[in-house]
């Protein structure tokens, strides 16, 4: 059912910067990034879509897996100005 739902809809392209990855022990790591997304059909991001992630990997038997995964609304609210700068920096990668 999933396959006929998504044939039909077009889907958000998908923006994103990794901003730091950091070892907490030799098999595990945090990555932080930001990401944003494009409307089916357009050619800039939508700001309210911009979003900050984080995601915890650990290595078992030599393959890494994600252990958590975060995805928090990059709002900023009160703060237009931190929205604008999150969105120019992702637009530049267009």
């Amino acid at each position: 059912q999933l396959k006929h739902s998504f044939a039909s809809n077009k889907t958000a392209s998908d923006v994103w910067k990794v901003r730091e990855v950091r070892f907490l022990a030799a098999d595990i790591a945090l990555l932080r990034a930001v990401v944003g997304m494009v409307p089916p059909g357009g050619n800039a991001i939508n700001p309210a879509t911009n979003a900050i992630q984080s995601l915890v990997a650990l290595r078992q038997n030599n393959v890494w897996k994600i252990a958590l995964f975060q995805n928090t609304p990059a709002q900023f609210h009160g703060r237009p100005e931190l929205v604008e700068s999150m969105t120019k920096e992702l637009s530049a990668l267009l």
